[in-house]
């Protein structure tokens, strides 16, 4: 083995050892499992006020900062938004460690980085939702624009940069890329692996895949279409085409069977929060 090789394998033998390290602080684990319930509470009820509006009964589509405003509304609903702002500062913290200390293994090679990367993405989006919640609480709002007007803000800040068109086309090429990755996960059921589902019978693990594979699907589904818009806003040169999650299943309801595809889209985000609550509870966490 030559220099280089070695240098990779001994980085990553310390990465397995700082990850196996940080497992083992008694916190880490019960906040990374409060975490994904808290993202599968905001994902439940974007799916949920969608779903009633597909059924016309009321409800409203929103992304999920909407969704912290809407629990906020709700009967104890300061104690609820406290507690689900209090989990995605657990997720976020785990998302950290996952980025930095890497406990599940992914290395340092070209893949491993660019996975590891995106936890640290997901952190500084979780942190920003986790914030809003938190300002909630303390009944200061949600932190400003949010849905289609926060990504419409936001493209248009792109757009008026150097070469804006092109930075609007490569977010909207990582958000697609997002959901095709999403769509491979549920296709290959890679997230199986770090499931322990043995208290689980037969029929129970086998119906939990299948919710747990729409979910994921389905999220893909739609982080596609939102990339697309992104990818419409760059070349239109208009910031007005970008859509956040609210604006894409209102996108899908606007459409011939509307009802159909906005039901298919809000059943699989409320699926998609059964997975983070199986994650929740059956993820397995290496060294813990």
């Amino acid at each position: 083995m030559n220099e280089l090789g070695r240098k990779a394998v001994e980085l990553k033998n310390q990465g397995d050892r700082l990850g196996a390290k940080a497992l083992h602080h008694p916190w880490l684990v019960p906040l990374a499992r409060m975490g994904y319930l808290a993202k599968g509470v905001v994902y439940a009820v974007v799916g949920v006020l969608a779903l009633q509006v597909a059924f016309g009964q009321g409800g409203e589509m929103t992304d999920t900062h909407g969704a912290l405003a809407s629990l906020a509304r709700g009967t104890w609903g300061t104690v609820l938004l406290a507690v689900v702002a209090l989990g995605l500062l657990g997720f976020v913290l785990w998302r950290v460690v996952q980025a930095w200390m890497d406990p599940d293994g992914k290395g340092t090679g070209t893949k491993g980085i660019v996975v590891r990367a995106a936890y640290g993405v997901s952190a500084a989006i979780h942190a920003s939702l986790a914030v809003a919640a938190f300002r909630m609480v303390l009944g200061r709002g949600g932190g400003g624009q949010h849905g289609d007007q926060s990504m419409q803000s936001w493209t248009a800040k792109l757009l008026s940069e150097p070469f804006g068109q092109a930075l609007v086309a490569v977010v909207g090429l990582v958000i697609a890329s997002m959901g095709v990755v999403q769509l491979y996960k549920a296709w290959t059921e890679k997230f199986r692996r770090k499931l322990s589902l043995r208290d689980l019978n037969a029929s129970q693990e086998r119906w939990t895949m299948r919710v747990c594979k729409g979910g994921i699907a389905a999220r893909g589904v739609v982080f596609l279409m939102m990339g697309f818009f992104f990818l419409i806003a760059a070349l239109r040169s208009n910031p007005s085409e970008a859509r956040g999650l609210d604006g894409t299943l209102a996108t899908l309801a606007s459409q011939p069977y509307g009802d159909v595809l906005l039901t298919l889209a809000a059943a699989g985000l409320v699926a998609y929060a059964v997975y983070m609550a199986v994650v929740s509870r059956y993820r397995r966490f290496q060294g813990a």
